[in-house]
């Protein structure tokens, strides 16, 4: 007979202690305070500002612990380069790991080791080469580290393209379209729910709004 899981009270979960991550000024207003251990999807059609936010979300998480990017579609290149010098990734280089196309897989091995870095983003999910079970694998080791774990997706109207990327988007807890230069979230959201502004010049000609 299989082990039975542990039951819990009421109580037992209203004293539960959760690690959240205190996000500031627009990333709290849009995101909330996600567990250390969240989960996410990025999607959004091409030139819609997706790598730029991706970036960005990097950065802020600098100050909670160390980020690996894993750069899984462009590799180390000039676009790449590019979206660093965009997003002033040289302010937190000390704090990010770039890695140049290598198989999830792989990054999972890097997950499970001492002092191995807190966050993890695949960019883009139609360049993994993964299974559904093995996108499992990599989120349930997560989720026992305690480590944040971001894929980047492609769309195909306003949903994640491809069979992959449109069931990550049904597991994981935050759920970011990105269109014309912002980010609108959705999913298991503690506070935030307001759109991010990525680029503030851009989003107002494509929203057709007066700055």
């Amino acid at each position: 007979m299989a082990k039975q899981n542990r039951a819990f009270s009421v109580s037992n979960v209203l004293s539960k202690k959760f690690d959240l991550l205190d996000f500031q000024g627009e990333f709290k207003a849009s995101l909330g305070r996600p567990e250390r251990a969240f989960s996410a999807i990025i999607f959004g059609r091409s030139g819609s500002g997706k790598s730029s936010f991706s970036m960005q979300w990097a950065r802020q998480l600098t100050n909670f612990g160390t980020v690996a990017y894993n750069l899984l579609e462009e590799g180390i290149s000039h676009t790449t380069q590019m979206n660093i010098e965009r997003n002033f990734m040289e302010t937190v280089a000390n704090s990010v790991v770039l890695l140049n196309r290598e198989h999830p897989m792989e990054t999972l091995d890097r997950m499970v080791k001492p002092k191995s870095p807190s966050f993890y983003f695949f960019d883009s999910v139609q360049y993994a080469q993964i299974t559904f079970a093995q996108y499992k694998k990599i989120k349930e080791t997560a989720q026992a580290k305690k480590k944040g774990l971001i894929w980047v997706s492609h769309a195909k109207g306003k949903e994640p393209k491809g069979a992959l990327a449109d069931a990550i988007r049904y597991d994981v807890d935050l759920k970011i379209y990105v269109e014309g230069y912002r980010a609108f979230p959705e999913g298991r959201l503690n506070e935030g729910g307001e759109p991010f502004t990525i680029w503030h010049e851009a989003a107002a000609k494509y929203w057709k709004e007066i700055i």
